[in-house]
C-alpha cells in the first residue's frame, strides 16, 4: 500500500510530503495507523547527515503511537484497534546471545532501525512520519490506558532510553541521581528517578528551567556554568546521567560521584570525549554508556509510567510545522518534545 509521509529528500534538506510504499502484511506482521510520531534529536542528526551517510529519501521517526489496522495470521498479541507503540528498533537476529537475554538493541547482527535501516528482507527501513507502518508483531508494544497518546509517543525513545539506565544501575530509595541537562530525555529522567524512589538532583547550564525540574520530581536543581557547583556537590552522587549531546568535561562530572558512583552517557555528541583516568582510579568510579532498552523492558517502562501517571510534556504540531519544529529543537526552545499529528498527512 502506498501512505502519505513525510520524508529528507537528501542531507539537510528540508523535510517535504511523499508518498511511500509499505510492505503487505506478512503471517507475523502487524498494520498500524500512526496517530502520534514524536520528534527525536537523533532524527535531525539523522536527516542532516551529523552520523555518517544515509539512504535518502528518509522518513523519520521511531517514536511512533497509532492503533492497529490489521494483523497477520500468525499473530495472537495485538488486535485490531489495540493502542500500540513503536521504538527505535523494528528487527533484530532473534538468536545471537543478547537477543535471547532480551537485549535486542544490541544484536550482534546489528538492530533494524525504525528507520534508515535495512530490514531482514532487504528494504530501506521509513519511520512513524507516516500515516502507516508496518512492524513485526515481536517488536509492537502495548501501550496502557493510563497514558495519553500524544504524551505516550516520547516513551518509545525518550523514556526507554532514560529508564534503561536508571534500572540498570539501581535508582532507588537510598540513592542519589544527577540528571546532565533538563530537555526531551532529561525531563524524563528526572520523572522516572523520582518515581523510582531516588533522590535527583539536575544539572543544567543556567537556572532557567529550575521550576520545571522541581515541578517533574527534582529534589535540587544546580547550574553548571556556576564552578562552585562542582565544588559543592564533589563526591555526593551514586549515578549521573547525561542526556546532552554536547561535549561536557568528564572529569568534572566523574568528581562529582562519590566512591563506585557510575556516569552513563546516553546524549551522543559527535565528537569524541576524553578524560584523565585517575578520575576513576581514584574513587572506584565507573564511565558508562547506554542506548534505549529491549522490548521487556521497554514494555515495563510502559507500565511503570501508567502505574505512576509519566508521560512526556509535549507540543503537538501539523506535519507542516516539522521543519519549523527542528529549528526550534537546535535553538532548544520546545518544553520538551514535539509530537506530530499525523492525521495531518492525509
Amino acid at each position: 500500500m502506498r501512505v502519505n509521509a513525510y520524508a529528507a529528500p537528501a542531507a539537510g534538506q528540508p523535510l517535504a510530503p511523499t508518498t511511500i510504499e509499505r510492505r503487505e502484511v506478512g503471517p507475523n506482521d502487524v498494520l498500524i495507523e500512526v496517530q502520534y510520531a514524536g520528534i527525536c534529536h537523533s532524527d535531525i542528526h539523522t536527516v542532516n547527515g551529523d552520523w555518517g551517510p544515509q539512504p535518502f529519501p528518509v522518513v523519520p521517526g521511531h517514536e511512533i503511537v497509532g492503533s492497529v489496522a490489521a494483523v497477520g495470521t500468525d499473530v495472537t498479541r495485538h488486535r485490531v484497534g489495540d493502542r500500540v507503540g513503536v521504538g527505535c528498533m523494528v528487527n533484530s537476529c532473534g538468536q545471537c546471545t543478547n537477543c535471547r537475554s532480551g537485549d535486542e538493541q544490541y544484536c550482534t547482527e546489528g538492530m533494524v532501525s525504525t528507520y534508515a535501516g535495512t530490514d531482514r528482507d532487504g528494504t530501506t527501513t521509513q519511520g512513524g512520519y507516516s500515516t502507516h507502518v508496518v512492524v513485526d508483531a515481536d517488536y509492537v508494544l502495548t501501550v496502557p490506558d493510563g497514558i495519553e497518546a500524544p504524551a505516550a509517543a516520547p516513551l518509545l525513545c525518550a523514556g526507554i532510553t532514560t529508564y534503561a539506565p536508571l534500572r540498570r544501575w539501581g535508582a532507588a530509595p537510598g540513592k542519589k541521581v544527577a540528571v546532565v541537562g533538563l530537555g526531551g530525555l532529561g525531563h524524563m529522567a528526572v520523572q522516572l528517578a523520582h518515581a523510582l524512589g531516588a533522590d535527583v538532583t539536575v544539572l543544567s547550564q543556567s537556572l532557567k528551567k529550575q521550576e520545571d525540574g522541581l515541578r517533574l520530581g527534582a529534589d535540587a536543581y544546580y547550574a553548571t556554568s556556576d564552578p562552585g557547583t562542582f565544588e559543592q556537590l564533589a563526591g555526593r552522587f551514586d549515578l549521573i546521567v547525561n542526556t546532552v549531546s554536547a561535549s561536557i568535561d568528564v572529569d568534572a562530572y566523574l568528581g562529582l560521584l562519590a566512591v563506585d558512583g557510575t556516569l552513563v552517557n546516553v546524549g551522543a555528541p559527535p565528537e569524541p570525549l576524553s578524560l584523565n583516568v585517575f578520575s576513576l582510579i581514584g574513587a572506584r568510579r565507573s564511565f558508562a554508556g547506554s542506548m534505549i532498552g529491549g522490548i521487556a523492558l521497554t514494555q515495563e517502562m510502559l507500565d511503570f509510567c501508567a502505574e505512576h501517571g509519566i508521560g512526556a510534556e509535549v507540543e503537538v504540531i501539523a506535519a507542516d510545522q516539522v521543519n519549523e519544529a527542528y529549528q526550534r529543537v537546535l535553538a532548544s526552545d520546545v518544553r520538551y518534545r514535539f509530537v506530530i499529528d499525523t492525521s495531518t498527512l492525509t
